[in-house]
């Protein structure tokens, strides 16, 4: 049952931090920048408090250590290791994105800010490939062929694939909180980290639930990519991973094919907006709805993955 403690703790701290960050960033002006070509609803969140992704790693952090202070607990294992180490690197790069962002905003710079695309990409790559090279040593500890090999790149494509798929889901209040506790409570009882993080998104949708008070920002969706990804990699699911997270694949895949579609057609699109759920809402979904369907699917695909293949915890 301790698993189960570490979601109620892992809640709890998150909805302090939360709080007192929510706090710090009205006072401060730390709000989100608003896209005008988006959902002429989504105007009314200009200003809304952003980067609260930080204060839910910060809880995520503050319980894992407190957890294995404790005695009695024992080692470590290393798949947890490099699962927090992953969500807190991926978390980072986020973070520096969103503060450069607020800067610009709070500086009355004429540009958006953030961080170019080619850097950003080029962090999570290099991040990517430190997972990609921990996990693959972690499944072959004594060989170094091909296997090892095909298991360092895929798993860094993953990693890094997951980040920006959950990156794209974030933009509905709740959306990427929501589906991202649907595709991990398969694991709370594998993984301590995945357990104090399931609870840590609770509190953090305390806050974020529609109408949200904070939003994750970047540091908070790069966080979740990580942890999607490092889980159902570190402990052999691998290929549960694209069904369960069919949400943000498609979200990732809405953007690809109306980029690709853009440029061969000179101007025309698939899709009213990308990612996908802007499509939706600009068809008439409210927000709320949105979010819900998203998460029923999300539920389906992630017990067919599980339950399909017999591997429920």
């Amino acid at each position: 049952m301790n698993y189960l403690l570490n979601v109620v703790w892992g809640a709890l701290a998150a909805w302090f931090f939360v709080g007192l960050f929510l706090g710090i960033a009205r006072r401060r002006g730390w709000g989100q920048t608003v896209r005008k070509d988006g959902p002429q609803t989504h105007l009314l969140k200009q200003g809304t408090p952003t980067m609260g992704g930080a204060p839910f790693v910060v809880a995520l952090l503050f319980v894992w250590i407190i957890n294995y202070l404790q005695p009695g607990i024992g080692a470590v294992k290393s798949q947890e290791v490099v699962l927090i180490l992953s969500i807190v690197l991926m978390g980072i790069i986020g973070l520096i994105d969103d503060y450069m962002i607020v800067r610009a905003k709070l500086t009355g710079a004429a540009e958006r800010g953030g961080l170019m695309a080619r850097y950003k990409i080029a962090l999570q790559i290099t991040v990517g490939l430190a997972f990609g090279i921990a996990s693959a040593r972690l499944a072959h500890p004594t060989t170094m062929d091909w296997v090892f090999w095909w298991d360092l790149i895929f798993n860094t494509f993953v990693m890094v694939g997951a980040v920006n798929a959950f990156n794209f889901t974030d933009g509905v209040d709740g959306l990427c909180a929501g589906v991202t506790l649907i595709i991990i409570l398969p694991l709370i009882g594998v993984s301590p980290v995945v357990a104090i993080m399931a609870g840590c998104i609770i509190g953090y949708l305390w806050y974020n639930w529609k109408p949200a008070s904070i939003f994750m920002g970047d540091v908070g969706s790069h966080a979740l990519g990580a942890l999607a990804a490092g889980a159902y990699v570190l402990y052999d699911h691998t290929w549960l991973l694209p069904i369960a997270g069919i949400v943000p694949v498609m979200e990732i895949l809405s953007v690809s094919l109306q980029v690709a579609y853009f440029r061969q057609t000179g101007g025309k699109r698939i899709f009213k907006m990308t990612p996908i759920h802007h499509h939706f809402e600009l068809s008439g979904w409210q927000e709320g709805k949105v979010a819900g369907r998203f998460f029923a699917i999300t539920a389906v695909c992630t017990a067919l993955a599980w339950g399909l293949l017999g591997k429920v915890q």
